[in-house]
């Protein structure tokens, strides 16, 4: 038997590599619930080890999850996203993560609720171009859709102000003895956390009036 030719069939065998499967999923808030993303991913038959999950705004992209994602991914690997928006928030985003996937990293991507956008079902020219156009709408819709809620969301602010509505934390009523208890700290008579024990407020918020009150 020859050994180099054993060698290098040996060599050729260990070379080889399983495509890994990825799931990718993110909200825009910390107070947003990611459980819909997740049970999609789940069904999708993605491991829970291979699922990341980003908590942050999509318009700046800094996600330390989907940065940590696309070091992991390589040559032949598939990314499994729910919806085209989980990309980014712009059409340009959307379209530069893409080709970024598609094209540098040679990876697939395939998204749940659009089965048209599934790169591995699309190497043809003809699947090529009607993934690209539906690509192209669908980013498109997404930034709509966020410049449209954000209209939305000011004009509702603006019409909740017009009514007299209060936004952020109700302003602390200052009990009647605080102007007591500033006096008695200003003879020494109580330290900070003496004055707040005084007229019961929160040491933090007693320091604040005080500085203000002198």
């Amino acid at each position: 038997m020859n050994t180099s030719a054993a060698t290098e069939y040996i060599v050729f065998i260990e070379g080889e590599t399983t495509a890994m499967e990825f799931g990718y999923a993110r909200v825009s808030s910390i107070d947003q619930n990611e459980e819909r993303q997740l049970i999609a991913l789940n069904r999708a038959g993605i491991k829970e080890e291979n699922i990341f999950v980003d908590k942050k705004s999509g318009i700046t992209f800094e996600r330390p999850q989907y940065k940590r994602l696309l070091r992991k991914v390589k040559k032949g690997d598939v990314i499994y996203i729910l919806s085209i928006d989980r990309l980014g928030r712009s059409y340009e985003e959307i379209q530069q993560q893409w080709r970024y996937i598609t094209k540098k990293k040679m990876a697939d991507i395939v998204i749940i609720d659009m089965p048209l956008l599934d790169t591995r079902k699309c190497k043809d020219l003809i699947g090529t171009f009607l993934s690209d156009v539906v690509l192209q709408l669908l980013s498109f819709v997404a930034e709509t859709e966020r410049k449209n809620i954000r209209e939305r969301q000011a004009e509702g602010i603006a019409a909740a102000k017009a009514r007299g509505v209060k936004f952020g934390r109700p302003a602390r009523t200052i009990p009647d003895s605080f102007e007591e208890a500033v006096e008695k700290v200003k003879k020494k008579e109580l330290s900070l956390r003496g004055g707040a024990k005084y007229c019961g407020m929160p040491v933090s918020s007693f320091a604040v009036y005080y500085h203000n009150a002198c």
